[in-house]
């Protein structure tokens, strides 16, 4: 464990400050790469609250969240390989959700942790599936975010086409009127200042003075040899989430996550806290209050 760097009431990337201290720390993978993680620090009576970003996002996503909890929950944020401020793979054959949950049990080993709680938003809500596959001990509770065993294949389609597109842009403005071209069925709500916010949680300032996305575009090169047809059946994987406290937040106007999935989801595990956040796409921010409140709820059945 490498600690790099701490901030209280540092400026977080969106240009909000932190209301809590959180330490920048990194770990190594099995093939030698020193991937990032936030720290925020919490209670060790409790198994800590782990974040597991999307495809595309970083540690930034779950800054909101992190402030909320941290104190009476430990909170770890890791970005993965490719991400922020993780080292880039040195193969792009690397960058798969399997490769993925390896770093993630690599960061476990490292820090010593036997459970913890997941919260993971699309790509991450697929890694802790499978971590409950392969272990199902390490999850103490997860929260799924907008994703499920069954996608629907619009809205991977529409992933796919954005993914490693390597766009830049000269100002911040510029980057948040491109978001809002792109995204603004997942978030018709938003006010030019939440295109801005979102701009900086995804891209930064380059050393060229171009503002770009914080993502290795070969994250895209898997997805070019990818065969649907030789997808894993990921329902047996979801399953493996009973017996434990789980909630599923989807967004209303998701189009990743069907309303039939997230039925069929809840009608194999009852328990499980099914959440729609209104007039919301893929993916909700977890900042909404519907969200907020599930989360409070999950982590109540865990204290």
């Amino acid at each position: 464990m490498h600690n790099t760097a701490s901030f209280t009431g540092a400026p977080d990337a969106g240009g909000k400050s932190a209301e809590r201290a959180w330490a920048d720390r990194t770990w190594q993978t099995a093939d030698g790469l020193e991937l990032h993680y936030r720290d925020y620090p919490g209670r060790d009576d409790r198994p800590p609250v782990i974040c597991l970003h999307g495809l595309t996002r970083n540690a930034r996503d779950f800054a909101e969240l992190a402030e909320m909890i941290a104190g009476e929950w430990r909170v770890i944020v890791p970005e993965m390989r490719g991400r922020g401020e993780s080292d880039y793979a040195k193969d792009s054959a690397t960058y798969t959700p399997m490769h993925y949950v390896a770093d993630v049990m690599a960061l476990l080993a490292d820090q010593g942790i036997e459970r913890f709680v997941s919260v993971g938003t699309s790509l991450g809500g697929l890694m802790t599936m499978l971590i409950a596959a392969t272990t199902p001990d390490r999850i103490a509770a997860a929260l799924l975010n907008d994703v499920g065993p069954q996608l629907e294949a619009a809205g991977l389609e529409r992933i796919v086409d954005y993914v490693g597109q390597g766009r830049s842009f000269p100002t911040w403005m510029h980057a948040a009127r491109a978001l809002e071209a792109q995204h603004k069925e997942s978030h018709p709500g938003f006010t030019i200042d939440d295109w801005l916010a979102m701009a900086k949680r995804v891209m930064v300032l380059g050393s060229g003075g171009r503002i770009a996305f914080d993502y290795d575009m070969a994250i895209a090169d898997p997805f070019e040899d990818a065969d649907p047809s030789a997808a894993p059946d990921m329902w047996p994987m979801f399953e493996a989430l009973a017996g434990r406290p789980l909630a599923l937040v989807r967004g209303e106007r998701s189009n990743v996550l069907s309303a039939a999935t997230a039925q069929e989801m809840k009608r194999r595990i009852p328990a499980m806290d099914l959440v729609t956040v209104p007039n919301v796409g893929h993916t909700p921010l977890l900042s909404e209050p519907e969200a907020v409140a599930a989360l409070d709820r999950l982590l109540a059945q865990v204290a």
